[in-house]
């Protein structure tokens, strides 16, 4: 299943790092209400923390080794403390991956041939129309 969304930001940031970690927060609150929906189902997705992948490095420093952002915006504030307690808690995790490797890429940007087939493999999708059979 992919739960995705696209949108303006509603605030502006003064950097990437920003950018990046009101989107992290906002991926891991998704992440959290997609849970809780299993847990009332009994469904268990996968055992452990689930890992949020983000292509920012500075970001990821500072939900995993507790580095602050230098930013005089409170709502950044705000979103780095939850998600920041969210990863110590062990209740998320976050991972760099290189952009190149980004598979929620294939999501929101045009892709060349060669990325879209990186993009399909990424996801495990593959070619069924060879068991198909015609009616």
């Amino acid at each position: 299943p992919i739960d995705w969304s696209a949108k303006k930001q509603k605030t502006v940031s003064t950097s990437t790092t920003e950018a990046e970690l009101l989107a992290l927060s906002e991926a891991a609150k998704q992440l959290l209400w997609w849970l809780r929906f299993f847990n009332a189902i009994d469904f268990d997705p996968e055992q452990g923390p689930i890992t949020i992948d983000c292509d920012n490095r500075q970001t990821v420093r500072a939900m995993v080794k507790n580095e602050a952002i230098q930013t005089r915006l409170r709502h950044v504030d705000i979103h780095n403390h939850w998600l920041r307690e969210k990863v110590q808690n062990k209740e998320i995790n976050v991972r760099w991956v290189d952009t190149n490797s980004m598979p929620a890429d294939g999501l929101t940007k045009p892709l060349s041939t060669e990325m879209h087939v990186r993009f399909v493999k990424q996801l495990g999708l593959v070619d069924i129309s060879l068991r198909i059979r015609p009616i």
